[in-house]
C-alpha cells in the first residue's frame, strides 16, 4: 500500500509561481512511476505531468509545457512539481499519483491551486 500527502497549494497571483511536494509512505518508492494530475470545477481530472522511477524521463501535458517541471528524490521518498507563469486556468486540485503496474494505482488527497489575475 502506498501513502501519498500532497503539500504547497495555495493562492498566487497569474504569473507566479508554485512549487507542490509529494511525500511517498512506501518501502520502495523508486519502484513507481509517479505523476501529477489535475481537476478543475466542473471538469474531469486531467494529466499533467509525469516522471519516471529514477528522474531521468518526464513528460508534460501541451498545457504546462515549458512552465512546469517534475524532479523527485527517491531518498527522500518525495516528488516535486515546479509550477512557473502559473495562469488562471491552471486553478484546479492537484493530485500526486503512484503507478507500479499499467495504471495509476495510488492516488493523493489532493492540494488546492488557485491563481487569480
Amino acid at each position: 500500500q502506498v501513502q501519498l500527502v500532497e503539500s504547497g497549494g495555495g493562492l498566487v497571483q497569474a504569473g507566479g509561481s508554485l512549487r507542490l511536494s509529494c511525500a511517498a509512505s512506501v518501502r520502495t518508492f523508486s519502484r513507481y512511476k509517479m505523476g501529477w494530475f489535475r481537476q478543475a470545477p466542473g471538469k474531469e481530472r486531467e494529466f499533467v505531468a509525469d516522471i519516471n522511477w529514477s528522474g531521468a524521463s518526464t513528460y508534460n501535458a501541451d498545457s504546462v509545457k515549458g512552465r512546469f517541471t517534475s524532479s523527485r528524490d527517491n531518498a527522500k521518498n518525495k516528488v516535486n512539481l515546479q509550477m512557473n507563469s502559473l495562469k488562471p486556468e491552471d486553478t484546479a486540485v492537484y493530485y500526486c499519483a503512484a503507478q507500479e503496474g499499467e495504471e495509476f494505482d495510488y492516488w493523493g488527497q489532493g492540494t488546492q491551486v488557485t491563481v487569480s489575475s
